[in-house]
């Protein structure tokens, strides 16, 4: 199994009661018109989570590594974030991810090891592949991590608080 269920996990169970503690008020709180809150941001993690749900899935059963993309800043404002109660985006957003970390676990070492040549991870990954080197789903599965523990950085930042070892980013070497 790899690594990235397991961080996911203990990245949930780690976050979420810190979360559950910020107030509504200081959740729902943008510091300019064009940057999100704390909700949005989380919103936006519900987003990436259920798109990426699907594409950990079809690329089992594919050859390639290519899925479609979506408008962010529209789905954030489609789904009504900045109105929806603190809790409930917390409980969802946990429930989708540890759901996500247990189908990562299942997906077979071979299959998530699979170099793909034909994929568009120079435009969805968080952090791009060129479109001229083989990719993996492990590649892009921890790539999902990695901009997961960004975004809730983000996050903490937002809420003022000192962000945890579990999604501090280590810096590129």
């Amino acid at each position: 199994m790899s690594a990235a269920p397991v961080q996911l996990e203990t990245i949930v169970r780690e976050v979420l009661p810190i979360l559950r503690a910020a107030p509504e008020s200081s959740a729902s709180f943008a510091p300019q018109p064009e940057v999100w809150s704390a909700k949005q941001v989380l919103g936006h993690l519900i987003d990436s989570a259920s798109n990426n749900h699907q594409r950990f899935l079809r690329a089992q059963f594919s050859d390639d590594l290519v899925f479609a993309g979506y408008d962010q800043e529209e789905w954030v404002r489609l789904q009504g974030y900045q109105e929806t109660a603190w809790g409930e985006l917390l409980e969802f957003w946990a429930a989708y991810n540890l759901h996500l970390a247990r189908v990562i676990a299942r997906i077979p070492a071979e299959v998530r090891q699979e170099p793909r040549t034909r994929h568009n991870l120079d435009q969805l990954a968080w952090k791009p592949v060129p479109r001229d080197t083989p990719a993996t789903l492990a590649y892009f599965i921890a790539d999902y991590v990695g901009h997961l523990k960004h975004h809730l950085c983000q996050i903490f930042e937002l809420l003022g608080l000192p962000v945890i070892d579990s999604i501090a980013e280590v810096p590129a070497a």
